[in-house]
């Protein structure tokens, strides 16, 4: 894919049918980029919402995801600001204990690319165990550890846990990540977003 500009890279992704065979609800490739955004938030995949709508985090996640980092909806769509690219692009299906994995061959056969040809990235925030796995050398033993080192890679990536409402017990039993993490985050989300 070399030589490959974005625009051109973005019209390939949003045709991807490659997983369809294993997509419940058929391939809906789900992406926001802009060569100029300066935050990435490296997520899992789509749920069923927002493959319903097409617009990512559009659900109680993404409500929370914006608390997280204290801004508002209209920031984090605008994709000249913001760049959500998640492990897989499209609704992976649901298991006995939540959706699925994102699909392997969606990173492997679009990830680098796409990440190439954002310059301007300033702040990654790495969601979840499978994007942690991707975005963090040596890999992290847990979604926990992950987390709890997040000075370790201080300022340019942050590890969080999944923002689903169904997480209530990682943070009650981890405190110290609403206390001590998330107002660091707010304030470093703030400067990057204000180009300081």
């Amino acid at each position: 894919m070399e030589n490959v500009n974005l625009d051109a890279l973005l019209v390939d992704i949003r045709r991807c049918t490659l997983c369809e065979p294993y997509l419940p609800l058929g391939a809906r490739p789900v992406v926001q980029v802009h060569r100029d955004a300066s935050i990435l938030i490296a997520g899992q995949a789509p749920g069923r919402r927002v493959h319903a709508s097409g617009i990512p985090f559009d659900d109680a996640s993404g409500d929370r995801l914006r608390q997280w980092m204290g801004v508002a909806r209209e920031v984090f769509y605008d994709e000249r600001r913001i760049a959500i690219v998640p492990m897989g692009f499209c609704y992976p299906g649901t298991g006995p204990h939540g959706d699925l994995p994102p699909r392997p061959q969606c990173a492997a056969t679009w990830r680098a690319a796409l990440l190439s040809l954002l310059p301007h990235i300033q702040l990654t925030l790495v969601i979840g165990k499978y994007a942690q796995e991707y975005h963090m050398l040596p890999r992290p033993d847990s979604v926990t550890a992950a987390v709890a080192n997040w000075q370790e890679r201080w300022p340019h990536l942050i590890a969080l846990p999944h923002p689903s409402p169904r997480n209530h017990r990682w943070l009650r039993q981890n405190p110290w990540f609403e206390a001590q993490l998330l107002p660091r985050l707010r304030d470093r989300v703030s400067v990057v977003l204000q180009g300081r």
